[in-house]
């Protein structure tokens, strides 16, 4: 099998929220969104992302959804361009009304390691989980 590409599908509560959160930190659409879909490229290789009204996600996949404030089945990973990038993107996520997680053991926004990578996971008004990454030595 080769596909010609792949892309992620999202149930979501709210289109419009959607769009303002991911707008709000600098995403660009992909096509125009309607009252059901609402799709965003992420990275230079334009992945895509589309987030689906839940009601018509449940229909696409023949099922549940998974329950977020349980746990998720993916987090994708948003890699930085610099340690200052990766810190405005902290406080854009926060302005925008997403959700930084905190760990209580290090009581900080953010995880950093002896290998210069720093670590924050974030979520969006759905409980959609992002990992943010910066590594300073690459």
């Amino acid at each position: 099998m080769k596909p010609k590409k792949i892309w992620a599908n999202y149930g979501v509560e709210n289109i419009n929220r959607t769009q303002e959160f991911y707008l709000a930190l600098g995403f660009k659409l992909n096509g125009s969104p309607t009252k059901d879909l609402v799709s965003f490229l992420f990275s230079d290789d334009e992945f895509v992302i589309h987030f689906f009204e839940k009601e018509k996600m449940k229909t696409s996949l023949e099922g549940e959804l998974s329950d977020l404030r349980k746990g998720n089945e993916i987090m994708f990973t948003l890699s930085a361009e610099s340690k200052n990038d990766f810190d405005v993107w902290i406080e854009e996520i926060k302005k925008a009304g997403g959700f930084i997680f905190f760990d209580s053991n290090i009581d900080r926004k953010e995880f950093y390691d002896e290998n210069g990578y720093h670590v924050c996971v974030f979520a969006d008004p759905d409980g959609h989980k992002f990992n943010l990454f910066y590594n300073e030595n690459r």
